[in-house]
């Protein structure tokens, strides 16, 4: 084990889980290929797997850090806090780009699409039915993420968890319902410009929310074993930040996609 005991960073011990991160990365991009071409899900399925395990194993070992081993001093707490807020910032470009093909392509329709918006033949979503449930369900859901912050600055255990039990249930009751509304759409992400547009958007967002449920099962595990206080509790900080992310892009989305787009 290295000595920390000099200095206030952390520097980590060699891990091997960036390797595996990758070869399942790599491995699920390939099975996905594969996916598309051959209808065959094994190799898909395979790196799910890989990857599942190593973020299992990676966040025992952070955790490990942080909880019990003291290594996540206020030093090292303000570094992974630029960390997060860079990495939101990363992610905010990313729906940029899906939110610049989209207006590109709206605001000035080109003749291929019958120089209409939506495309001629295409019959969009109806803003009042399930986007706007959807809608009230992200904001419901970010109302009990930030109760259960507050709850967990002032230590009080009760409160957190059902605050944070009602925010996994309203992310999975979206992901449900958002799933749904794809079974039932009148077009596919091969209609034209406007149902690529769509489903990249709305289907990256929608892997948004489930990367981000998934943090919020891990803070629930980890209040559920004491590993939060007051005034230590940057995971769920991460979390919490993560999720706010997730309920204003799917604001703009709602707005412009599904209300001014229709």
């Amino acid at each position: 084990m290295t000595n920390h005991s000099n200095h206030p960073f952390h520097l980590v011990d060699q891990s091997p889980w960036p390797l595996t991160g990758a070869i399942g990365a790599f491995t699920m991009m390939v099975g996905l290929i594969k996916w598309f071409h051959y209808f065959n899900i094994i190799l898909l399925f395979l790196g799910i797997i890989i990857l599942i395990l190593t973020m299992i194993q990676w966040w025992r070992d952070i955790t490990r850090e942080g909880t019990y081993q003291g290594l996540h001093t206020k030093f090292v707490t303000k570094g992974l806090q630029w960390g997060m807020i860079l990495f939101i910032i990363s992610e905010v470009f990313f729906f940029i780009s899906f939110f610049w093909a989209f207006f590109h392509s709206s605001l000035s329709p080109t003749v291929e699409i019958g120089s209409l918006w939506p495309p001629m033949g295409i019959q969009p979503f109806n803003p009042l039915q399930i986007p706007l449930l959807n809608t009230a369900i992200l904001l419901a859901s970010g109302v009990t993420i930030t109760w259960s912050h507050h709850s967990l600055l002032h230590n009080n255990f009760n409160q957190t968890f059902q605050a944070l039990f009602f925010t996994i249930l309203l992310a999975i009751y979206f992901t449900i319902l958002q799933a749904y509304e794809y079974i039932e759409a009148p077009f596919t992400i091969a209609d034209s410009i406007y149902g690529s547009t769509f489903f990249m958007a709305t289907g990256f967002h929608g892997l948004h929310v489930i990367i981000g449920t998934t943090f919020l099962i891990m803070c629930l595990m980890r209040h559920s074993l004491l590993h939060f206080s007051s005034f230590h509790h940057f995971g769920f900080e991460a979390a919490a930040w993560y999720w706010h992310f997730v309920d204003v892009v799917w604001l703009f989305l709602y707005i412009s996609i599904y209300w001014w787009g229709s």
